[in-house]
């Protein structure tokens, strides 16, 4: 996962992301460092729109967040099922982004 979360570093910095910046962060991170899957990152993101993954990701949560109404008695037992199903789609959202 720190993989990931350095190329979004990268990514809201305005940054390329490249293998030596990608790199870079997670020596100073302090985590051990795997040059193929570096070199994988960055290749599978060459041709992605992060700004659009992300927003496709938000998108897909969103429904969780709205709240159902106070008085409706069966409105907890909604929420939870309605949130199982948001969560997986923001996953395969944010695994589609990143392969």
């Amino acid at each position: 996962m720190e993989y990931v979360y350095s190329a979004l570093i990268l990514h809201e910095l305005g940054a390329n992301i490249t293998q030596t910046k990608v790199k870079a962060i997670l020596e100073a991170a302090g985590a051990k460092v795997d040059e193929a899957r570096i070199k994988a990152l960055v290749a599978a993101l060459k041709d992605v729109n992060i700004e659009e993954a992300l927003k496709a990701s938000v998108m897909a949560a969103a429904p969780v967040a709205a709240a159902p109404a106070a008085g409706d008695k069966a409105a907890p037992a909604e929420a939870e099922e309605e949130e199982e199903e948001p969560e997986e789609d923001a996953d395969l959202g944010l695994s589609a982004l990143f392969g």
